[in-house]
């Protein structure tokens, strides 16, 4: 890591001009939260591994900015030649710049590699100072990284309209009708979730995201695709030109905006791309969402951009009836594996392994899912025997595997067992994992990719006897799962004020959590779907318009509730499932708002003797009674006998 830094801080002594810092983010040059191996930079030059974070080199130190969910895994992965930042309690990343920089400082950059909206907000507050943000004129970390991994070569393949449930040449038609309503004659898409949805393709170029890297370039009247055509099968080619999008290589995308600018992008044929439609409008301006990608930006005239978030973004979260129907029916069968994956390893605690005819009860000392002893562990198992992270979270990738439409998982499965659970985003490898302790927590946050749509769940579960302190912290996450899921809210609220019922009877005892309590998800796309957290969804609950009853345009948009609590070294829990928004029959209408309120999409059973019902109120009891219930009901289909038999046991009516 020493030579990494020593060999930055040599490139950006010899830059033009000289650097006094270097900002390596952890985005590539579509702003992906999650990013293919040649683009993890700064995984590479920092050692840190999480998906989110930020990494500054200075002459003289070297800094790493990260939230909530990964202070314990950068804890564990930074060198002593990083410090650590942590975000909500350390100075921000621009203002420790401001303050800890000199006068006249140069703060380099990647341009491909930071959005309009961040460069904007840094290139304000540092003038203040006469610091300056530079473009690199190469990627500095490229340079030094001698074994980068090769650009991804993955086919695309076709969406079917069975799964897209709308046409490309509907969404470029609304595409180019919000483009003439807002005065604009082209728009430059850059965040790759929406270059696939709005052209109906998938890809592989991303791990656990079904994404092609490409951009497009859409115009009143033409449509651009920028891809590199070794990934197109002369199916898909047909497809495209079928659509009249036309196709052009990734790197081409720089120089068609700079002609777009100056309103000389042509088509394959030849003729200006803005046309006789576009002769039509007045303006001269192109849409661009603050999240593009500044290098692009920069080869426009600011006062010809329309600076606005994508039109995409709200149709592609508003999910179409297809969409909605597929996702949750993906959900039912990923729930049908959860659950057999947790009759499967309740099973490989309580029972006999046929190759070694010894009780894994006599190994482990599990009492199992349903019984609540203390777990004495008589010998160390081994081989086959030994179940750990990894291997359990294998077999529970099988399981999923054998469903219709699997396509791969939505991200790493966080399997920890007892203190490796209290790591938020804990990712387990084989030569590190913990073993299965029955003593301790187990909390397993999983999801798949299917054809007709992403999952995300997570489930915390016991299999020995829990403390009455752990019951009690995961009856509180149960109880805000609870008051979140199932709130009714007026038109207009916003998700700040919803994220607070998740949290409340954790409050009560003094306890909190370091992370967002929800996210989009998408229609076989990204796992994470616009905003990150409830504490974000400012426009997700909020009219887009002065008219309430416009509000109604946010029904059948799907979150996510996950709230969850940490105890570091020695335990995490967390409780999540998947959410669609829809209109709510109350009994009055306050204002003539018109109310709102969530329906689970989500089936997996809760573990009973994790709940201290003595904290639970009766609503809450008959919820998880009624959830449990439909629970069976749904899954129980695609279940075996014996695996139904355990669903039924743990799906059983609890009481007061």
């Amino acid at each position: 890591m020493a030579d990494i830094l020593a060999a930055l801080r040599s490139l950006m002594a010899s830059h033009t001009p000289p650097l006094n810092a270097l900002v390596v983010p952890s985005e590539d040059y579509h702003q992906s939260e999650y990013v293919s191996a040649r683009d993890k930079r700064r995984a590479f030059v920092s050692g840190f591994t999480g998906s989110a974070g930020l990494a500054l080199v200075t002459t003289n130190e070297a800094l790493l900015w990260t939230d909530g969910r990964y202070f314990l895994q950068a804890e564990q992965q930074l060198s002593n030649q990083w410090r650590l930042m942590r975000m909500g309690e350390d100075p921000a990343v621009d203002s420790w710049i401001s303050t800890n920089l000199p006068q006249d400082s140069a703060i380099g950059i990647d341009f491909w590699c930071i959005s309009v909206e961040t460069a904007q907000k840094w290139r304000s507050l540092f003038a203040k100072n006469q610091q300056k943000l530079v473009p690199t004129t190469k990627n500095l970390v490229d340079e030094v990284w001698k074994d980068q991994p090769q650009a991804e070569m993955n086919p695309v393949h076709v969406h079917p309209l069975k799964f897209s449930g709308r046409s490309v040449s509907d969404k470029l038609k609304d595409l180019r009708d919000n483009l003439r309503k807002e005065k604009t004659r082209g728009i430059i898409i850059t965040t790759l979730d929406e270059v696939v949805w709005l052209y109906n393709v998938r890809g592989g170029d991303v791990s656990y995201s079904p994404v092609v890297h490409s951009f497009a370039v859409v115009t009143t009247s033409s449509a651009f695709f920028y891809v590199d055509e070794r990934k197109l099968s002369s199916e898909v080619k047909s497809y495209l030109e079928e659509n009249n999008i036309i196709v052009k290589d990734y790197t081409a995308v720089s120089s068609d905006v700079a002609l777009l600018a100056s309103n000389q992008l042509t088509s394959a044929k030849g003729t200006q791309s803005n046309g006789a439609h576009d002769a039509e409008d007045s303006s001269h301006k192109i849409w661009v969402d603050p999240r593009c990608c500044y290098s692009l930006y920069s080869k426009l005239n600011p006062d010809q951009v329309f600076l606005h978030q994508s039109p995409l973004s709200l149709p592609k979260s508003l999910k179409n009836p297809v969409e909605m129907e597929g996702l949750k029916n993906a959900h039912i069968r990923d729930g049908a594996a959860v659950v057999q994956y947790l009759a499967w390893l309740d099973k490989q605690l309580t029972s006999i392994i046929p190759s070694t005819n010894v009780q894994m009860q006599e190994l482990y000392g599990a009492s199992g899912y349903f019984k609540e002893s203390e777990s004495q562990k008589t010998k160390t198992p081994t081989g086959d025997a030994k179940l750990t992270e990894v291997s359990v979270s294998d077999k529970l990738e099988e399981f999923r595997a054998a469903k219709e439409h699997f396509r791969g998982l939505s991200f790493p499965t966080i399997s920890s067992v007892g203190p490796n659970g209290s790591i938020i985003h804990y990712e387990p490898k084989p030569k590190t994992c913990s073993e299965l302790d029955p003593n301790c927590m187990y909390l397993c946050d999983s999801g798949a990719q299917y054809l007709d749509g992403t999952t995300d769940i997570t489930r915390t579960v016991h299999f020995g006897k829990p403390s009455e302190h752990e019951k009690k912290c995961y009856t509180a996450v149960l109880k805000g799962h609870f008051a979140l899921g199932n709130a009714r809210f007026p038109n207009g609220t916003t998700g700040h004020s919803l994220d607070v019922l998740a949290r409340i009877p954790l409050w009560s005892y003094g306890l909190d959590y370091r992370h967002g309590t929800g996210h989009g998800i998408g229609a076989y796309l990204n796992v994470h779907e616009g905003k990150t957290t409830f504490h974000q969804f400012q426009t997700w609950f909020k009219c887009p318009t002065s008219s309430f009853n416009d509000c109604y345009r946010w029904v059948e948009t799907n979150t996510i509730a996950e709230p969850g609590y940490y105890e570091d070294g020695k335990f995490g829990i967390r409780l999540e499932n998947v959410l669609i928004i829809k209109e709510a029959a109350t009994q009055f209408n306050f204002a003539n708002k018109g109310y709102l309120e969530f329906e689970h999409i989500t089936w997996a059973p809760y573990q009973k003797k994790l709940i201290d019902v003595k904290l639970l109120l009766d609503e809450e009891i008959k919820w998880v009674n009624s959830y449990h219930a439909k629970c069976k009901e749904i899954l129980s289909p695609y279940l075996n006998e014996s695996e139904k038999a355990w669903l039924t046991q743990a799906t059983e009516p609890i009481s007061d």
